[in-house]
């Protein structure tokens, strides 16, 4: 099931993305006549833990009400998947590749960082946060959303409260982050990140410890590695976050960038105006935005 926020009169609806169709989830749940706007983070508050139950319903539902289609990928405009997260949680320093391009020691527990849903834009909206810096820096990312309500669970449990997983890119402006010791300034500028496009449950991906990352800058690659080479995996971040902090559903956990970074090339490779990223995650979708 690949989940997606649509917007609709003003507002996000959750949407189910069909191939390129796109249904209004409210429409197959209630009828298409007078319907509630439902979000993707209330949608996996009522059936995070009954997601197949759900995927089922909608599958009939589809068949039987076919007017609830809302619109193509190319007539929609899509924000990302969970536009009013409770929480964003931001692992840094999470694959090997990564850690020795920036001659860092190995981490011992995951660093973690956050952001704010401000930081949050769709995955075709352009980042319109390049006048505040010169320094404008990718990092594409598998990222994690919470299902349902977690806490002090072990690495084993895990996935059991993950609703599934999509696309992040965590646009850094280096020069705000490194004026201190905190990474807050750079990492969570407003409309900075892209998400999406579509949340994929779990049931879809068969490892999501084996999937190949990239990014893209104008066509040209930038980063390419395999969350098979993150230094602490998912179902151990889950629950090492869980340890100390409540995970509600809606969350969303980013999981490290790999090698490749602008600010580690020599020399430096800074997003411009114009330019188009891309990141892609096997199996989930792709990311493609553009710098103005």
């Amino acid at each position: 099931m690949k989940l997606v926020s649509f917007e609709s009169a003003g507002c996000w609806n959750a949407g189910l993305l069909i191939d390129t169709s796109i249904f209004d989830i409210s429409a197959l749940l209630h009828g298409s006549g007078s319907k509630p706007v439902l979000s993707v983070r209330q949608l996996l508050a009522d059936y995070g833990d009954k997601l197949p139950e759900l995927a089922a319903q909608l599958g009939a539902a589809v068949k039987s009400n076919p007017g609830a289609r809302a619109g193509s990928l190319d007539e929609l405009r899509l924000g990302p998947p969970i536009t009013d997260p409770q929480k964003i949680l931001c692992i840094g320093l999470n694959y090997n590749d990564h850690v020795a391009e920036t001659g860092r020691a190995l981490p011992t527990h995951p660093d973690i960082f956050a952001k704010f849903a401000s930081s949050l834009i769709g995955p075709f909206d352009k980042i319109a946060c390049s006048k505040i810096t010169d320094n404008l820096d990718f990092e594409g990312e598998l990222a994690i959303v919470i299902g349902k309500e977690c806490r002090s669970v072990t690495a084993e449990q895990a996935l059991d409260f993950v609703a599934g997983i999509t696309v992040l890119n965590d646009v850094t402006a280096r020069d705000l982050q490194y004026r201190g010791t905190q990474w807050l300034a750079g990492k969570a500028v407003d409309g900075s990140t892209p998400v999406g496009p579509a949340i994929v449950t779990l049931d879809e991906i068969e490892d999501i410890q084996n999937l190949d990352i990239r990014t893209r800058v104008n066509g040209q690659q930038v980063q390419s590695s395999n969350t098979h080479l993150m230094i602490f995996p998912i179902r151990q971040l889950v629950s090492y976050i869980s340890y100390f902090l409540s995970l509600a559903p809606g969350d969303i956990i980013t999981t490290g960038t790999p090698q490749g970074i602008g600010a580690k090339r020599q020399p430096p490779m800074w997003l411009k105006p114009g330019d188009t990223v891309e990141v892609e995650l096997e199996k989930v979708g792709v990311l493609r935005n553009v710098v103005s």
